[in-house]
């Protein structure tokens, strides 16, 4: 009788044990849960914070695009047919302090530069360019869009020749990179017009079309079009990063565009090299004329051509027919912040005949 009265009380603490683990364990669980479900709500919460930071630094940044346009429409109000580096929208980059943080931007001008998308087919030939310049029409260099028929690169001396491809392989010599000489530059310009053209024939020894590109490892085709990017030139066929660093600052890339158009009033006067490519002359006597320009540049270009310094320099009628004092497109490169969000754009603008500005292309992104 005892034994028994022992073992039932000793079975009861027993199941008080259990019941006191299982207690325990959902209490744990409980926790466990809770904290899971705290931190899911932290995380919901600082993400929904972080989108909200990173739309006001967006909005920031195109704050700053708006304030560029107000400060190109006032540029060209004042002076309507001439673009030049002593105009307000060509101050060095410039910061505002803003509440909970700071917005930054610099106003380049892209006729400053070499459009890479200028040896598109449907670009102005030599031949068609010193036609142009003969019947005196400004609009020389811009897209052919009345040439129909584009006669393909024959040679590097033939006015069948696209100026850009001319300019682009001369630049590339003239930029000295280690490894680079005029077979190199040949074939990038035939690799680069290859991509750009829509047909599936080589251009030269160095073109590449499909057939190049899908045998790589990881494979892809020719674009067949206009470039969107400077960076697209990794894709291409010859073009090596060191290629790629060099030329950067050099070219530039106007959407669906192949003007050609160059605006010697606000040429970089620490990058001659692009003015040597243009007139075919020496880095020191591109110095020489960049030097020669007034701060205020010139009113037309005539007066540019007048130039002592030009007086030794045999211009053909095409090389006469890139230059312009005026320029219609340009580039904002904004950078927002607000509390720890930052926000990168950079934006495209045209200006139109009658002064309106429109903005073309928008990049988000540092590169």
């Amino acid at each position: 009788m005892v034994i028994a009265r022992l073992s039932a009380q000793l079975h009861k603490k027993n199941q008080q044990g259990v019941a006191l683990i299982t207690v325990m364990l959902i209490v744990a669980l409980a926790a466990i849960i809770a904290t899971q479900m705290t931190t899911r709500l932290q995380t919901q919460l600082q993400r929904s914070t972080n989108i909200a930071f990173n739309q006001q630094a967006y909005w920031y940044a195109l704050g700053a695009e708006a304030f560029t346009k107000r400060v190109l429409i006032k540029a060209f109000k004042e002076q309507s047919h001439v673009t030049h580096l002593d105009q307000i929208w060509a101050a060095q980059e410039t910061s505002y302090p803003v509440d909970f943080g700071e917005i930054s931007g610099v106003v380049t001008d892209l006729q400053s530069c070499l459009n890479l998308n200028a040896l598109h087919p449907k670009a102005t030939t030599k031949e068609q360019a010193a036609s142009a310049n003969d019947n005196n029409t400004s609009a020389s260099l811009n897209t052919a869009a009345n040439t129909e028929n584009v006669t393909k690169r024959v040679g590097r001396g033939s006015n069948q020749v696209l100026p850009a491809a001319t300019v682009l392989e001369a630049l590339i010599i003239n930029l000295h990179i280690a490894g680079v000489g005029n077979f190199e530059a040949e074939a990038m310009v035939n690799a680069l017009s290859d991509w750009l053209d829509d047909d599936d024939i080589i251009t030269g020894s160095g073109g590449a079309e499909d057939n190049d590109y899908a045998a790589r490892e990881f494979p892809y085709l020719a674009a067949n079009n206009y470039l969107t990017s400077v960076n697209e030139l990794r894709l291409i066929e010859h073009f090596t990063p060191a290629v790629i660093l060099a030329l950067t600052p050099y070219v530039c890339v106007l959407p669906q565009n192949a003007q050609h158009l160059i605006n010697i009033n606000t040429l970089d006067v620490e990058k001659p090299e692009l003015l040597q490519a243009l007139l075919d002359l020496s880095v020191e006597d591109a110095q020489e004329i960049l030097n020669s320009r007034g701060s205020s540049g010139y009113k037309n270009v005539e007066d540019f051509y007048k130039l002592p310094e030009l007086s030794k320099v045999s211009m053909s009628q095409w090389q006469r027919a890139q230059f312009v004092v005026d320029s219609q497109y340009f580039q904002l490169k904004a950078n927002a912040r607000f509390n720890h969000s930052y926000f990168a754009m950079r934006s495209i603008m045209k200006v139109n005949d009658t002064q309106q500005i429109q903005v073309i292309s928008r990049t988000i992104g540092r590169n």
